[in-house]
């Protein structure tokens, strides 16, 4: 097959960053723009330095219309105001990487209907769409740890999640918690219990146990590291860790990239790569689910390489065979 002609939105951004870094390794893509009003004419690898001398191509401010996907790394709200001054051939697929269409209420826009794009929840969908709502990066690892047990329809009471990422979460915009004299040696929460990542999970929860009625309460957290996520979540169970393990095993026996590990996790086991590990722990009825994450892969462009790779008939796991940054 011809190679997948591939235009991104929104390029200066560390999501962007990496899924350029991704695509050009990739067999089957070509980037055939890389927009950006504000660095228009600059080389791409002036603002994301690590490409240098992997890649020579500038970026613009026009689109190309007949690119076979479009990759969209907007902040939040912004997907919808550009694809409503911007039109784009019936023909090109689009995947977005903000939270414009991420909910039921939201999926539908101008006559496309965005799939969520978690493919251990829903790969067989994913093929066939022609647009892509990719999850948000605490969504990813949090639905990852819980969807066995929504699947096994045994949630029931309250989920405590407590899950901390890195600065890169923030994006690359300037804040008073972003610069080094704030994040080093530091740590906080932010947004208590109101994330705007619940309304995906408790969705996804929903779809596999539509009874599900209690709170998932989620306390999220800024880490003094620059990627990955780390989270950690429990809630009552009335099984046996073996057994706990068995439904995650088989929940995930097809998955080509989350897997439950029998030994207790750490963050370098994820970074730089697009997998999910899982670890299970149990005390005195209550199971804690662990779950490690690179929130700019699995949690963001890795995510949506995946998604391209199903929506093209693709192998799922290429260009994304990646290794840990463990030492």
């Amino acid at each position: 097959m011809k190679n997948i002609e591939v235009g991104i939105i929104g390029g200066a951004g560390y999501t962007a960053g990496e899924l350029i870094r991704l695509l050009i390794h990739h067999p089957n893509t070509n980037i055939n723009f890389v927009f950006s009003t504000s660095n228009a004419g600059n080389k791409i690898s002036k603002i994301h330095q690590d490409l240098v001398g992997s890649l020579d191509q500038e970026f613009t401010d026009t689109v190309n219309p007949e690119v076979d996907v479009l990759f969209l790394c907007l902040g939040h709200g912004n997907s919808v105001k550009f694809l409503s001054a911007n039109k784009f051939s019936d023909n090109t697929k689009i995947i977005d990487l903000g939270n414009d269409f991420r909910l039921e209420a939201d999926k539908v826009f101008e006559g496309k209907t965005f799939v969520y794009g978690l493919p251990e929840l829903q790969r067989p969908t994913i093929e066939t769409a022609n647009y892509i709502a990719n999850p948000g990066c605490f969504a990813t690892a949090i639905q990852l740890a819980l969807l066995p047990l929504a699947n096994e329809g045994v949630l029931s009471k309250d989920v405590h999640i407590n899950a901390v990422t890195g600065a890169t979460g923030a994006g690359t915009s300037l804040s008073a918690t972003t610069h080094y004299t704030w994040r080093d040696n530091n740590f906080s929460y932010y947004k208590p219990f109101t994330h705007q990542h619940l309304g995906e999970i408790n969705q996804s929860v929903k779809q596999l146990q539509n009874n599900f009625s209690s709170e998932i309460l989620f306390m999220p957290n800024r880490g003094n590291f620059s990627r990955g996520i780390f989270a950690t979540l429990y809630t009552d169970y009335s099984g046996t860790l073996e057994g706990a393990k068995a439904l995650y095993k088989a929940f995930y026996e097809d998955a080509a990239f989350t897997f439950v590990s029998d030994e207790e996790l750490h963050l370098k086991q994820v970074v730089n790569t697009n997998k999910c590990l899982i670890h299970l722990h149990m005390h005195n009825g209550k199971l804690l689910v662990t779950s490690v994450i690179d929130n700019l892969l699995k949690g963001a462009s890795g995510q949506a390489v995946q998604n391209m790779n199903l929506m093209f008939g693709l192998e799922e796991t290429t260009g994304l065979g990646l290794k840990a940054t463990y030492f």
